[in-house]
């Protein structure tokens, strides 16, 4: 053969696999910037309602129309509003670990508050990690008191259990590490840096923040605010949870009933309202950093919390158990790429979900052992045929007795709760008619039908979701004392102690 055509030859398909590895490497590029990146934002046990938007949308009867939050407004306005998102366990651990996994408590070994996450548990961020993006855990992981690596992530700047509102020691990267200032804004402070640095491949982010968990500690520029405001008289702020029933004498019925007799508000923990505004300031300061880094068009953001709080309706001021002011959270969607604006939706939407919806959104298989949906066809307009109604379940733990083990049966217009070893407990309430849960019509014969079919759709639902009593839930007879009496022992304690509840 002609050496010279050889040569050429050679050259020319030397050129053409040069330009194909470079046309590859061009493309393994683009699809590396086509895939978008996701900040999850979470608070802890901030209630539904507890936003602005949601204050303005509800009018009259809004509680809290004096409160603001520009910026979870904000995304709100640049993204979607889940009216109706709810959590399948309202307590801080176990709402984390089934936001991670996808999966019931009943299933994935974190059934409350005092458990470690196990880390054979299959999750959203691990995928992630394993698909070639950059996982970062900011913040609250809580678990007890377990400290090292965040399931699934390879950064990790977090504190130990319920860490302190002022001067938390963080760990990072496995290091303890002293900060100095208000915890969430310490946490924001790490977040922002992340974000600065340069990333050759998508990165994926959980952030926890602490507020406004009590015992609420605002920083200074929050603290005087709303001196003086009241809460707004809803229906059941003098109606007893069924199991605390023979307890007349709690101090929030009889606080209602004075406001009520006097034709007043009611007197709230304005400090609650005064750290959510403070830790709205840091939601903004990471928008803001999206902003000037061109990142917000690109990155998945969400917004929610743990599980919601009870602010005395019920006769209650805590979580756990499942009238709707515990189960119901705030879930903001923002991603400019896909999701119109100020889009309101009120399909049910779980903390279950949140796995699948961040994979699919990432172009990643779901895992099968997920028990959520995507929202992807919610939040594009897609045809689906989407849940009717979910199973909520809570196990009585040995730190908080004074809430038994429930599971309940919620749909769109009916709640079926039912107590475990307690049939004369069970509540069926109509929640087209009776939104605050007041009226239980579980032995009245013109609901038999109603609860017959609630009953049917009950069995239903938990043998959908392997429905259990987990062999690790705590075993420890129901005490019905007082919750207040533990809060005012905890708000005796020194602030700045580190929490373990």
């Amino acid at each position: 053969m002609n050496m010279h055509l050889y040569w050429k030859s050679f050259n020319r398909l030397g050129m053409i696999g040069m330009f194909a590895a470079t046309l590859a490497a061009s493309h393994a590029a683009q699809a590396a910037e086509a895939r978008p990146n996701f900040i999850f934002l979470l608070t802890d046990d901030q209630q539904w309602a507890a936003m602005g938007c949601v204050q303005r949308e509800l009018g009259e009867a809004g509680r809290f129309p004096w409160f603001q939050t520009p910026s979870m407004d904000r995304i709100a306005a640049e993204g979607v509003r889940f009216r109706n998102a709810f959590v399948t366990l309202s307590l801080c651990s176990p709402s984390r670990a089934s936001i991670l996994t996808g999966q019931y408590n009943h299933l994935n070994g974190v059934a409350s508050n005092h458990v470690p996450f196990p880390m054979t548990n299959v999750t959203w961020s691990a995928v992630m990690r394993d698909a070639g993006y950059q996982t970062a855990y900011f913040g609250k992981f809580h678990h007890d008191r377990q400290p090292g690596p965040r399931p699934g992530f390879d950064i990790n700047y977090t504190f130990i259990g319920q860490g302190q509102y002022l001067d938390c020691p963080f760990e990072i990267n496995g290091q303890m590490t002293p900060t100095h200032g208000w915890v969430d804004d310490v946490t924001t402070d790490y977040v922002v840096d992340f974000l600065k640095q340069p990333h050759d491949k998508p990165f994926a982010m959980f952030v926890g923040f602490k507020t406004p968990h009590e015992p609420t500690v605002p920083p200074e520029r929050t603290k005087t605010l709303y001196t003086g405001d009241l809460g707004g008289i809803v229906p059941n702020l003098t109606t007893l949870p069924i199991f605390r029933a023979a307890d007349s004498d709690l101090g929030y019925k009889r606080a209602a009933e004075r406001a009520i007799s006097e034709g007043r508000g009611v007197h709230l923990n304005l400090d609650y309202f005064r750290c959510i505004r403070a830790v709205d300031d840091d939601v903004g300061r990471i928008l803001q950093a999206l902003d000037e880094l061109k990142l917000a068009d690109n990155t998945v953001l969400v917004f929610s919390s743990d599980n919601g709080m009870y602010i005395g309706e019920h006769c209650l001021h805590d979580k756990r158990s499942v009238y709707d002011e515990s189960l119901r959270v705030p879930m903001l969607v923002r991603y400019p790429k896909l999701i119109p604006k100020a889009k309101v939706l009120d399909d049910m939407v779980l903390n279950i979900d949140v796995a699948p919806t961040l994979l699919d959104l990432a172009g990643l298989p779901v895992p099968k052992s997920m028990q959520g949906r995507s929202w992807r066809p919610l939040l594009t307009d897609q045809p689906t045929d989407w849940r009717k109604g979910f199973l909520a379940e809570y196990f009585i733990e040995k730190t908080y007795p004074n809430t038994p083990t429930i599971v309940a049966l919620r749909t769109a217009d009916a709640k079926l709760t039912k107590y475990p070893g307690h049939a004369e407990w069970t509540e069926l309430f109509d929640l087209k008619n009776d939104p605050y849960e007041t009226n239980n019509l579980a032995n009245d014969p013109a609901h038999a039908k109603v609860l017959a079919e609630m009953n049917a759709e009950f069995d239903r639902q938990a043998k959908a979701v392997d429905y259990v009593v987990p062999p690790y839930a705590d075993k420890v007879a129901f005490n019905p004392a007082d919750p207040e009496k533990k809060g005012k022992a905890q708000q005796k304690k020194p602030k700045q102690k580190v929490e373990v509840e």
